[in-house]
């Protein structure tokens, strides 16, 4: 099987989990957006496993219009000196899937971190950006069902598990079951893609104005809309099947094959997810819809239950945190002889986590460490510039990340200050005194608790502290 940038499920909890600090030598003082700082982060961590150079995965701008329906309103059209039409990348799935057509790959199992961009009025309370950094996965490759898209599920579940981000909710849902629903409720078929996408909004406005678009602007009949909301809000209990054995019994639903099917699928993603041990954590929403084109299967979306804020600010309302579904007929649609390549992925919104997590670590009042030095030279003494230099040598040439004060006399004061802001939890210490007596005074950040160790041992001593911390 062709791999690109393979990266076993198990991994991306603890790949992800990364997220929660500052990659080696990137800053977040000096990072002008998040994105800057996942990138890093996943790029250093993704590194060794990559068994492939990295290459951009592109789109024409004519492909990529028709691909998102009525979000590709939100494409960032550009127009280059030349008169060309050109955009900026909606998301990474319709490039992947170009490229999967393009080189006739039937087979797959990929990450890919990248930015993309959506041309919207920023909201950074709902968590919405025109510039922001997506985690994606994909399985592509004709495979019994709903064994990689329970797999999606699982990895979904560990990341936000080993994130800590609080207690969490997958909804599931599938295209089929819509369209099944939407058939039998009236709605006509050139409708379905519009209606869903009205349906989309149902975790951000109210029934009653998602019912009012559908009828004065998408020009639906009002008891064809009524019919929809009878299923709609309907919610199934975490780690239930009940939900779905009654839709199985609905005798307008049961009417349709193409829903039969959809529930069929989702009665067996719900046994390999009990097997899974993450079923508790899984519901059956008839309200979730996703709104782009090419979802076909099961659909599902992650929202967090509760977000911890600190007394005076209301809590991020950032919706969902991560989100996916199966497109199995995507890559066909770029091959010129309409070869499909049955497809599952799921995406994970970076930004809106970090907004998550800083908001967390506020709330409950930890500093955000924007360093991941471990050790400071510092002096008490003027002229000691070449002495520090040399040390920091020692330590660098020893794999500890070291930092000191570009100063040739900086003051002790303003060095341990620097330590303690920074969050640096080790200091290495070399004055007159030191030097004469063959010792480096070793301090505790934390603890401000101080001790001579022999020069020649200082290193060891630091590496130690370092692994039992």
């Amino acid at each position: 099987m062709p791999q690109l940038g393979l990266l076993p499920g198990r991994a991306w909890a603890a790949l992800l989990g990364q997220l929660l600090r500052p990659p080696r030598v990137v800053c977040l003082g000096a990072a002008h957006s998040h994105s800057q700082v996942a990138e890093a982060v996943l790029a250093s961590q993704l590194k060794p496993r990559q068994e492939k150079s990295n290459f951009i995965l592109k789109t024409p701008k004519e492909m990529l219009a028709e691909k998102y329906g009525e979000d590709s309103g939100l494409i960032y059209d550009l127009k280059d000196q030349g008169g060309e039409l050109l955009s900026l990348r909606y998301d990474l799935t319709v490039p992947f899937a170009r490229y999967m057509a393009m080189n006739k790959l039937k087979k797959m199992k990929r990450y890919h971190v990248g930015k993309v961009w959506r041309r919207e009025s920023p909201t950074i309370a709902q968590g919405r950006y025109r510039e922001f950094c997506q985690c994606d996965f994909d399985i592509a490759g004709d495979f019994d069902p709903m064994i990689p898209d329970a797999e999606c599920l699982k990895i979904i579940c560990e990341i936000l598990t080993g994130l800590q981000l609080g207690d969490f909710l997958i909804k599931v849902n599938d295209r089929r079951i819509l369209d099944g629903m939407f058939a039998i409720c009236g709605v006509p078929e050139s409708k379905f893609r519009a209606i869903c996408s009205s349906i989309d909004k149902l975790d951000k406005i109210s029934w009653k104005d998602v019912r009012h678009e559908m009828v004065t602007e998408k020009g639906l009949a009002p008891e064809v809309a009524d019919r929809i909301g009878d299923y709609v809000q309907c919610h199934g209990l975490p780690g239930g099947l009940s939900l779905v054995e009654q839709m199985f019994q609905d005798p307008r639903l049961s009417q349709s094959k193409q829903a039969l099917e959809g529930l069929g699928d989702l009665k067996l993603l719900f046994e390999y997810l009990t097997l899974f041990g993450i079923a508790e954590k899984i519901c059956f929403d008839l309200s979730l819809a996703r709104g782009l084109d090419y979802y076909t299967g099961v659909i599902y979306e992650a929202v967090l239950l509760q977000t911890p804020a600190p007394a005076e600010e209301e809590p991020l309302n950032v919706g969902s945190v991560a989100a996916g579904g199966r497109y199995d007929g995507l890559v066909g649609m770029f091959n010129p002889k309409g070869h499909k390549v049955p497809c599952v992925g799921l995406s994970i919104g970076v930004e809106r986590i970090f907004s998550i997590v800083e908001q967390r670590m506020k709330t409950f009042g930890e500093k955000i460490r924007t360093t991941e030095t471990q050790v400071f030279v510092a002096t008490p003494q003027k002229n000691f510039l070449q002495e520090r230099l040399k040390l920091i040598a020692e330590l660098w040439d020893a794999g500890i990340k070291a930092e000191l004060l570009y100063k040739n006399n900086p003051k002790l004061l303003t060095q341990l200050h620097y330590c303690e802001n920074m969050g640096i939890p080790l200091v290495v210490i070399i004055g007159e005194q030191e030097l004469k007596e063959g010792v480096i005074k070793l301090r505790s950040v934390a603890t401000r608790e101080e001790v001579a160790i022999k020069r020649e041992n200082i290193v060891a001593e630091i590496q130690k502290r370092l692994f039992e911390s």
